[in-house]
């Protein structure tokens, strides 16, 4: 199965729904209450909000994203946006990233169950080689989420985008490969059982 294929992934936590224009509503009351952090794009606008999913629709059209919403299986509330992205399909290489979580999202079972929804679907399913996930290097709580899924530090690449402010940014980059991912999946597991 191709990477941007359009599908919903669920679990007992969460349910990732391909994204629409439809879910802006939900997107805009996710996204109440958290501030534009200098190393993360949160849409917290109206008009930000129909920004990026013209923005994801737009790279999913082109190949190059799979965009989600995020469900919480508990109340049915979308509590935010993840993809897969810079989708190598060639290569069987993709990256997990453009995500953010609500507030009442954050630091409980979802972005874990999340997760683990993502990389089995990428390994199991899309039969990947490598799945990479890349993040600010001020983004400490973002770098720690990553490694406690298991992924192992890649590099850093330096001085690797000019952020909307002018400063650099220093790009952290993980990856888990196809041989790692049952070692992953248990630690996935036993974290979601625990939850």
């Amino acid at each position: 199965m191709e990477f941007a294929a359009p599908l919903v992934l669920a679990n007992d936590w969460v349910r990732l729904e391909p994204l629409t224009a439809a879910h802006a509503a939900r997107l805009r009351a996710a996204a109440s209450g958290l501030d534009h952090a200098w190393y993360t794009s949160v849409p917290t606008s109206d008009a930000a909000v129909d920004a990026d999913i013209a923005m994801r629709e737009g790279l999913h059209a082109a190949g190059g994203m799979n965009p989600w919403v995020v469900v919480r299986e508990s109340d049915g509330e979308v509590v935010g946006e993840t993809t897969f992205c810079n989708i190598d399909q060639e290569n069987r290489r993709v990256e997990i990233g453009h995500t953010w979580l609500g507030l009442s999202a954050q630091r409980s079972a979802v972005n874990t169950a999340a997760k683990r929804l993502l990389l089995a679907h990428a390994f199991e399913t899309c039969d990947a080689v490598a799945v990479e996930l890349r993040t600010h290097w001020h983004n400490r709580q973002s770098r720690a989420a990553i490694e406690r899924l298991g992924a192992k530090l890649d590099g850093v690449l330096r001085s690797h985008r000019i952020m909307p402010d002018g400063s650099l940014r220093d790009t952290v980059v993980y990856s888990i490969l196809a041989h790692e991912w049952p070692a992953v999946r248990r630690g996935l597991d036993e974290r979601l059982i625990r939850a």
